[in-house]
């Protein structure tokens, strides 16, 4: 579970920012993933792997069009997939694209 202090900074989960969607990320909690499908400690290896580590900027480019699932994320330099259950996980500040 992320450090407390975290969220006296207003923060969205990234499975529910919009398309257009440019941020940092704050921090990982498993706890927003809890049916993702995966154990909380195989998510979080698997999002750190991927570049989902706190300070990095990431951008919402596109969704599914059903559902709107799976969505593609930039991270860094990389363009990753993820399904929505899963980037909510992922804790962002809420900036630009977001109302």
């Amino acid at each position: 579970m992320p450090d407390q202090t975290i969220f006296r900074h207003r923060t969205i989960a990234l499975g529910d920012a919009p398309v257009g969607y440019r941020g940092q990320i704050v921090a990982l909690d498993m706890n927003g993933a809890s049916d993702a499908g995966l154990p909380g400690s195989e998510l979080e290896r698997r999002l750190i792997e991927l570049g989902f580590v706190e300070g990095a900027q990431v951008e919402l480019l596109h969704q599914g069009l059903f559902g709107g699932d799976p969505i593609a994320v930039r991270v860094a330099a990389s363009t990753i997939a993820l399904r929505r259950r899963e980037a909510k996980a992922v804790l962002v500040s809420i900036g630009e694209g977001v109302p």
